[in-house]
C-alpha cells in the first residue's frame, strides 16, 4: 500500500504519485486539490480531507473512498468505477456520467446527476443518503438516481425544481413527496414492490460501504419519477 502526505502538493503532482504507487493508496492531509485520481482505472485510492473539484472525472473503474466532503463536480463524465463520500459534496457531481456509481452519505448540492446517461450496459447509479438540493437530475438522460433522506434534518428530501427537462432514467424518492413540486413532464407515483425489488439490489453495496440497515431503508415510502414517455426530448439524444 502507497501512502501519501497531500500537503503542499499540486494535483498534478499528486496524481503522478497515486500512478506510480501501489494498486492500493492513502492518501492523507488532502486540501482541496482538483482533478484527483480524473481517468483512472484499476486503483483503490482512500482519500482522508477535502478534495477539490471534479474528484474522478472520466474515471474509468478506480474505486475512490473519501473520508469526509467533497467539492463540486464530483465523477463529471465518470465512465465506472465507484465514488464513496462519507459526508457532503457539492453542486453537479455526476454531470454527464455515464456509468459507475457515486454513493453520499451526506447531503449533494445544486443539479445533481444533471444529464447523467445510459448507453446498453452502462446504467450510471447516484445515491444520496441525505437531502439534494435544486434541479435535482436536471435534463437526465439515463441512469438511476436515488435520495433517501436520512441526514436531512428537517429539510426537504429534495429543493426546488428537481427533474427539470428529464427524458430518460428513473429517479427514488424515500419520501411521499407531497412537499415537492415536479415538472408535467414526468410521472410520479408511489412505489410499487417490483420497484422495492430494484431498489433492494441497487441499495445493496451503498448500505455495505456505509452500514446502513437496507430493510430499515426499506421501511419507508418511495416515490418514483419518470419522463413522460410521450415527452419530445427523448429522441433527440444519442446516449453513448
Amino acid at each position: 500500500m502507497t501512502k501519501i502526505d497531500a500537503k503542499g502538493l499540486d494535483h498534478r503532482t499528486l496524481n503522478e504519485a497515486i500512478l506510480s504507487g501501489d494498486e492500493d493508496c492513502v492518501i492523507s492531509g488532502c486540501t482541496g486539490q482538483r482533478f484527483l485520481c480524473a481517468g483512472m482505472s484499476d486503483k483503490n485510492v482512500t482519500i482522508e480531507g477535502v478534495p477539490g473539484n471534479a474528484l474522478g472525472a472520466y474515471l474509468n473503474g478506480a474505486r475512490i473512498l473519501v473520508r469526509g466532503n467533497a467539492q463540486d463536480a464530483v465523477g463529471d463524465t465518470m465512465n465506472d468505477g465507484l465514488i464513496a463520500v462519507f459526508g457532503n459534496i457539492g453542486d453537479a457531481a455526476g454531470y454527464a456520467m455515464r456509468g459507475g456509481r457515486i454513493y453520499v452519505k451526506g447531503d449533494a448540492g445544486y443539479r445533481a446527476g444533471i444529464h447523467m446517461k445510459e448507453y446498453r450496459e452502462k446504467k450510471p447509479v447516484m445515491v444520496v443518503g441525505g437531502a439534494a438540493g435544486s434541479f435535482l437530475g436536471e435534463y437526465q438522460a439515463g441512469g438511476l438516481i436515488v435520495v433517501l433522506g436520512l441526514s436531512r434534518g428537517g429539510k426537504r428530501i429534495v429543493s426546488n425544481f428537481p427533474c427539470t427537462g428529464m427524458h430518460g432514467g428513473k429517479m427514488f424518492l424515500r419520501s411521499e413527496c407531497e412537499d415537492i413540486r415536479f415538472p408535467d413532464q414526468v410521472n410520479v407515483r408511489r412505489a410499487s414492490d417490483e420497484d422495492l425489488r430494484e431498489l433492494r439490489e441497487l441499495l445493496a453495496e451503498y448500505c455495505a460501504v456505509f452500514r446502513y440497515d437496507v430493510n430499515d431503508i426499506l421501511s419507508v415510502p418511495f416515490t418514483v419519477v419518470t419522463p413522460d414517455t410521450k415527452n419530445p426530448y427523448q429522441q433527440m439524444y444519442v446516449a453513448n
